[in-house]
C-alpha cells in the first residue's frame, strides 16, 4: 500500500512540474512579456524554491515525521495553486511567479521526504529500479498535463495573436483578460486534488520508515561525523544541479524553439508530450534491465553518452532534425534521476536525511540554466544556445564512471 501512495504522489508532482513547457508560452502572451528569458522566470520560480526550502523542509521532516510532511507539503501546493485565480483576474505576472514559488515550496517537502522513502523500499543495489517506477507515474503525469493545459489555454493561440496584432488598446486588454482567465478552472481543480490528497496520505495506512538515525549496518559512518565528509555527494550535488538544468531545458524550451522555426502553436504544443513518452521508454527500460542486467552507474554512463551525442546533434543538424533530437534528449535523461539519487547518497548512514535535502536543493539547476539558456538565445539563437548542455552532460559522464566513488571506493565490492 505504501508504494501505490508514493506513486500517486510522484503522479502530482509529474502533473503540477511539467504544467510550466505549457505556461511559459501563454504566460508570454497573457501577461505581454517582452523578453525571451522573461519566460524563463516561470522555471525559476519553481525550481528555485528547492534551493530555498530544502534544508528547512529537512528541518519540517524532523519535527513532523514523512507522514504528517508529506500532507503539510501538499496543502503548500494548494495554497500555490489557489494563488492563481487573483494572478489570473488581474494578469500579474509576479502573482503567477509567487504561486509556482509556493508551489515549489510544497513539492520540495514531499521530494525531500518521498525519494528516500522509496529508496528504503529495497536493497540499494535496486534503488534505481524502484525509483524508475516512481518516474513513470512522474513522466504519465507529465505527458498529460501538457496535453490537458495546452487544449484549454493554448487553443488556437496563432489566430489570437494574429487579431492582437489588429486591436485597440481596450479590445487587447479585452482578449488577453478573457485568455488569463482560462487558468482560472485548472488551477481550482489542482488545488481541490491537492486538498483531497493532503487528507488522503494523511489518513492513510502508510508506515513510518525508520529515521537513519536509528539505523545500523555497513552504510553507517560512525566515523564521519560531518556531511563535508563525503565528496562524492558533492560530486552528486553538482551532478543533479546539471542534470535538472538539461532536463527542463529539453522539454520547457522545445515550444519556443519550435516556434522560432515557424511551426503553429498546434503542432509545436505536443512536443513536451513526446518528449515525456521518450522518458516513460527509458524507464520502462530502467525498470527491465537494473540491476539484473546493467548496473544503476553502467547505466547513467550510458545515459550521459547518449545526452552528448544528442546534444550535438540538436545544434549542429537542420532544425526540422534537430528537435527530434532534443525530443530524444529526454530518453537520455530518464535514468539520470534513479542513478544519480541513490548513488549520491550511498553509505551516508545518519547523514542520509540532510544528504538528501542537498541533493534536492541541486533542483535549482532548474531555475538557472533554462535562464542561461533563454539569455544566450539573444546573441546564439535558439539553436545555437543548446551548446551550454554539451559540459553539462560531460560532467554527468564523469560522475556515473567515477565521481560516484570519490571518497568511498572501498565501500563497492570488487
Amino acid at each position: 500500500m505504501g508504494i501505490i501512495i508514493i506513486g500517486i504522489l510522484f503522479f502530482i508532482f509529474g502533473f503540477v512540474t511539467w504544467l510550466n513547457a505549457t505556461l511559459i508560452p501563454y504566460l508570454k502572451i497573457a501577461c505581454e512579456l517582452q523578453h525571451e528569458w522573461q519566460g524563463y522566470l516561470v522555471t525559476f520560480a519553481f525550481y528555485i524554491a528547492y534551493f530555498v526550502m530544502a534544508l528547512p523542509s529537512s528541518w519540517v521532516l524532523r519535527k513532523t515525521g514523512y507522514k504528517n510532511g508529506m500532507m503539510l507539503g501538499l496543502l503548500v501546493m494548494a495554497v500555490g495553486a489557489l494563488l492563481f485565480i487573483p494572478a489570473a483576474m488581474t494578469r500579474t505576472y509576479g502573482l503567477f511567479l509567487l504561486g509556482l514559488f509556493i508551489m515549489g515550496t510544497g513539492l520540495s517537502v514531499l521530494q525531500t521526504a518521498s525519494n528516500p522513502y522509496v529508496i528504503e523500499l529495497g536493497p540499494a543495489e535496486s534503488a534505481a529500479q524502484r525509483v524508475s517506477i516512481m518516474g513513470i507515474c512522474n513522466k504519465v503525469a507529465g505527458a498529460i498535463s501538457p496535453l490537458i493545459l495546452g487544449s484549454i489555454m493554448l487553443k488556437d493561440i496563432d489566430l489570437l495573436e494574429a487579431k492582437l496584432q489588429t486591436m485597440d488598446a481596450m479590445q487587447k486588454a479585452a482578449e488577453l483578460d478573457f485568455l488569463a482567465s482560462k487558468s482560472i478552472v485548472p488551477y481550482v481543480v489542482i488545488m481541490v486534488s491537492l486538498v483531497v490528497l493532503a487528507l488522503f496520505v494523511r489518513f492513510s495506512p502508510l508506515p513510518q520508515i525508520e529515521d537513519p538515525e536509528e539505523e545500523e549496518g555497513s552504510l553507517q559512518h560512525s566515523g564521519k561525523s560531518s556531511i563535508f565528509s563525503f565528496p562524492h555527494l558533492w560530486i552528486g550535488i553538482v551532478t543533479l544541479f546539471l542534470y535538472v538544468g538539461v532536463e527542463v531545458i529539453a522539454i520547457d524550451t522545445i515550444i519556443g524553439y519550435a516556434q522560432s522555426m515557424k511551426m503553429d502553436m498546434d503542432t509545436a504544443r505536443i512536443f513536451p508530450t513526446y518528449g515525456m513518452i521518450a522518458m516513460i521508454i527509458g524507464y520502462i527500460i530502467g525498470i527491465i534491465a537494473i540491476p539484473k542486467y546493467i548496473s544503476q552507474e553502467k547505466a547513467l554512463a550510458c545515459c550521459a553518452a547518449l545526452g552528448v551525442i544528442l546534444g550535438i546533434c540538436t545544434v549542429m543538424l537542420p532544425g526540422e532534425i534537430s528537435i527530434w533530437c532534443l525530443t530524444l534528449l529526454s530518453l537520455a535523461n530518464s535514468l539520470m534521476w534513479p542513478a544519480i539519487f541513490p548513488l549520491a547518497i550511498f553509505g551516508l548512514g545518519r547523514h542520509t536525511k540532510t544528504g538528501s535535502a542537498l541533493l534536492i536543493m541541486a533542483i535549482a539547476g532548474g531555475a538557472l540554466l533554462p535562464m542561461l539558456y533563454g539569455s544566450l538565445t539573444t546573441s546564439m539563437g535558439h539553436q545555437g544556445a543548446y551548446w551550454m548542455m554539451l559540459p553539462c552532460y560531460l560532467f554527468i559522464l564523469y560522475f556515473a564512471v567515477a565521481g560516484h566513488r570519490v571518497g568511498i571506493k572501498h565501500l563497492y565490492k570488487k
